[in-house]
């Protein structure tokens, strides 16, 4: 076995929002990637305009830093349940990783999630409890939480064993004592080189390579990005391309590249444990494995948790369709799914009955979210259905997915939270108390009970509550939910809505949009009071008369609308209404627009 100690190859993992971006930030800074003047935005690694906006890391990235002759490629990777598809694919390609950890917050979901895929693969871990000079830090205690989480997740005697860095990755500094408040990453970067396994294998032996992710440039088209498992690659080489359903091609690498801090370098040669890019393979897939061809030998590819929920895309047929979008039709459509499921491994598309409509599945709400928002940033104009959990059957039983639900609320709304967690099924499995007058619930809920809580749960806590889920496995259908108990607001006849229509329908429940607003019969603008949908004329005008008389002729005076965000929109809907999603717009809508429609299909019933 040849190792290479030059090289150390580390992914950094942890729960959504406990430093993680920012800590690679810091590593970069001070590793000199950047010049002295150079202006750098805050996260760099989130590079996309919906990760800014969030505020968390979606896709996976890769970067590079050297410190004493040593080069360490790193990878950030998304804190969010949703997208651990993207966690658990490029695990193979490290030899250990960095679990961060708030000082504050302790181990959450996702801590587990990540650790367990990371543990099971035999991956070295280096404990990094970040934030540290925040309020209300508890290192000590959290080192215990995780000694508790390595021992509930089997981890073995020499994994027990883990090394704790303390650090503040906003402030830029690292320790081996959680009482220091200056300093440099000098002591993280340390503990990476000493404890972090070098690549190991056969320097000298056939070509093999691993690919762990996709990227796409405009001018060189599909880049595969993998690790060397065995001997070297170069650019020009023949290989042998294999991948998981057991076709073989022979295909050509016609540019190698690697990291170097946030550039793509190209390179002539690459060997065993390097991190590469390769182009000028058009067929490549993420689990392909590039071999000599006197030696194909392709590698096994770690397997992805399945989707848990789906959604239907359809064609958009409103009275609006096409006046905003740029792709419309089916084709389109179709096209722009099929090509994210290349990258998306942990997302689904299947066609329907129909060719208007394709069932999408995914990991959770936002991991579709996400998807819905960046094709109509892309010109795309298309409909969803409202999401539905995953059903599995097995020996004769309905089983569906359930999640670990998480919550930190303040001691007078967990009253409130727990009623109305149990109203949906869920299940209290733990209690406690933090300092600070706050409380500590756990749940386990069924999927389906937790689509269009979260407004639910911000609005009963008063936006001071934190929830957190993860997925935690299948078991037996446990019956009907109610989740929605209002109706909606439905527009009776196509036209733009009026101050005078909008004010006689206001008291009927909360609104969805103001005056002037181009509405369609059959579009939902609001949310009922009452359980049932209610049909009002938002676009009546006032009559004018020669007659006059006091107080009739007042101001009117509409109560501001509600903007519903796209979660806010999908929680929303029913399973007989639709969110029509173009580039500029968010609309609800019933399936069937004519009233009298729904009402014969009301009583067929």
């Amino acid at each position: 076995m040849d190792i290479r100690n030059e090289v150390r190859n580390v992914a950094i993992i942890a729960h959504v929002d406990h430093g993680k971006t920012t800590l690679v930030d810091e590593l970069l800074k001070q590793s000199g990637t950047f010049r002295t003047n150079e202006q750098v935005a805050d996260r760099v690694m989130d590079s996309g305009d919906l990760e800014r906006e969030r505020g968390i890391t979606i896709l996976s990235k890769n970067t590079a830093i050297h410190y004493k002759d040593t080069k360490i490629n790193i990878v950030d990777t998304p804190g969010h349940a949703d997208f651990g598809g993207e966690v658990e694919r490029i695990l193979l390609m490290f030899d250990g990783v960095l679990l961060l950890v708030d000082a504050f917050e302790g181990c959450m979901p996702q801590t587990r999630f990540v650790l367990k895929k990371a543990l099971g693969l035999k991956k070295k871990v280096v404990v990094v409890v970040n934030k540290i000079d925040r309020p209300g830090a508890r290192p000590v205690e959290v080192i215990d939480e995780v000694l508790d989480l390595f021992i509930e997740l089997g981890a073995d005697e020499d994994q027990l064993e883990f090394p704790v860095v303390y650090a503040s990755g906003r402030d830029g500094y690292a320790s081996l004592d959680d009482s220091a408040r200056e300093g440099d990453m000098r002591p993280l970067l340390d503990a990476i080189l000493e404890n972090i396994d070098a690549p190991s294998g056969e320097l000298n032996g056939p070509t093999q390579i691993l690919f762990s992710s996709l990227d796409y440039d405009d001018y060189i088209g599909r880049i595969g990005i993998g690790r060397v498992e065995r001997g070297s690659v170069k650019q020009g080489q023949q290989v042998v391309l294999c991948n998981n359903s057991g076709d073989r091609k022979n295909v050509r690498i016609s540019k190698l590249y690697q990291f170097e801090g946030l550039k793509r370098v190209e390179v002539a040669t690459a060997e065993l444990g390097d991190l590469i890019c390769v182009s000028g393979i058009a067929e490549l897939n993420i689990g392909d494995t590039a071999c000599d061809p006197e030696n194909v030998e392709p590698l096994p590819f770690i397997k992805i948790d399945e989707p848990t929920i789906s959604m239907n895309f359809i064609v958009n047929n409103s009275p609006f369709a096409g006046k905003e979008g740029k792709f419309v039709t089916s084709r389109n459509i179709r096209e722009r799914l099929f090509k994210e499921v290349e990258t998306n491994v942990s997302m689904r598309v299947e066609e329907t009955d129909t060719t208007d409509a394709f069932k999408v599945s995914g990991r959770g709400e936002l991991h579709l979210s996400i998807l819905i928002e960046t094709m109509r940033r892309q010109g795309y104009e298309f409909q969803v259905s409202r999401p539905k959990v995953i059903l599995k059957e097995e020996n004769g039983v309905t089983m569906e997915p359930m999640e670990l639900l998480i919550v930190e609320v303040p001691d007078q709304y967990a009253g409130s939270v727990i009623e109305k967690v149990c109203s949906r099924k869920g299940e209290l499995e733990n209690m406690g108390t933090r300092d600070g007058g706050s409380t500590h619930l756990e749940f386990k809920v069924p999927a389906r009970g937790l689509i269009g809580y979260r407004s639910e749960f911000m609005t009963d806590t008063n936006g001071n509550g934190i929830m957190n889920q993860l997925f935690a496995g299948y078991e037996p259908y446990k019956g009907d939910i109610i989740t929605r108990e209002r109706g909606s607001i439905v527009v009776h006849e196509t036209g733009e809505s009026s101050a005078y229509g909008l004010f006689n329908t206001q008291d009927r429940g909360r609104l969805f949009i103001g005056a002037g607003v181009p509405v369609y019969e059959g579009m939902i603008v609001g949310e009922c009071a009452k359980s049932e949908d209610v049909v009002c004329n938002v676009c009546k005008q006032k009559h004018l008369t020669n007659t006059r008389a006091s107080g009739s002729d007042d101001a009117l005076r509409l109560v501001p609308p509600t903007n519903l965000s796209l979660e806010q929109c999908m929680e929303f809907i029913k399973d007989d209404e639709l969110l029509e999603v173009t580039p500029t717009s968010l609309r609800l809508r019933k399936t069937i627009l004519s009233k009298e429609m729904r009402m014969k299909k009301q009583f067929k019933k």
